[in-house]
């Protein structure tokens, strides 16, 4: 069996003296898509943190491409090939939508016409400075222009947090298109847990700072009561 392209082992993290996760094991596959879900506070958006090198560890190890990467800060593990969009999206306002994704582009599989093609909104917009453009526009600026320095595993945190339905369908569409016919690896935490396994071949439940369960995620999507326990969503209701 191959080795995982990403893999936590035993991890513990946290802040200081907090703890936030403990014990926490994953593997994503070459090509393969991971939903991370459970309710706010539980350590989510801090395992993906741990993954890039923002957040101490404690203890266990992060491993990318069969390499121990923990030790590395995150500017070395973005080069290693770990692709992080932010919830902050951190775009380059002054730049144009054009210049954003040059700036840090890496040759490989991602270049314009691709982003472009996946995107056409940016390609209508990309003389206009980021500034200039809604925040759905630079949500997907932020992944078009990480998906430039063509990484090996893209880390998204709450891709579609307070966006316009338009546009969570049109980024929805996007990150669909990356994992299932581009073979893009992924890791996804996403509060919208239907759409989250909708996108993903697999799936984990944070639950205070450990993984309380693990799926597949077309079959999680079909366990209303475990769905109910630990993300709270009714899909009878909706």
């Amino acid at each position: 069996m191959s080795e995982p392209l990403l893999e936590m082992r035993d991890v513990r993290a946290g802040y200081g003296e907090a703890v936030v996760l403990d014990g926490v094991s994953l593997a994503v596959p070459a090509n393969g898509s991971l939903a991370v879900l459970g309710r706010n506070g539980v350590g989510k958006s801090t395992l993906l943190l741990t993954a890039m090198g923002f957040v101490s560890l404690l203890q266990g190890s992060v491993w990318l491409n069969g390499r121990d990467v923990s030790r590395m800060p995150p500017h070395r593990r973005a080069r290693a090939g770990l692709g992080w969009v932010p919830q902050e999206r951190d775009i380059f306002p002054s730049l144009t939508v054009e210049e954003n994704l040059t700036a840090t582009a890496q040759s490989g599989r991602w270049e314009l016409d691709a982003v472009y093609s996946l995107f056409p909104r940016l390609k209508e917009r990309r003389s206009n400075m980021g500034n200039q453009l809604s925040g759905g526009e630079q949500q997907m600026l932020a992944i078009a222009r990480t998906l430039m320095t063509n990484p090996s595993i893209l880390i998204l945190d709450e891709p579609l947090e307070g966006l316009a339905p338009i546009i969570v369908e049109e980024l929805t569409d996007a990150i669909r298109t990356m994992a299932r016919d581009e073979g893009t690896a992924l890791v996804l935490v996403e509060q919208n847990a239907e759409v989250a396994l909708e996108l993903t071949d697999d799936a984990i439940v944070i639950e205070r700072g450990v993984i309380a369960h693990r799926a597949r995620s077309a079959e999680l999507l079909q366990d209303q009561e475990t769905l109910n326990r630990y993300v709270g969503l009714n899909l009878d209701a909706s």
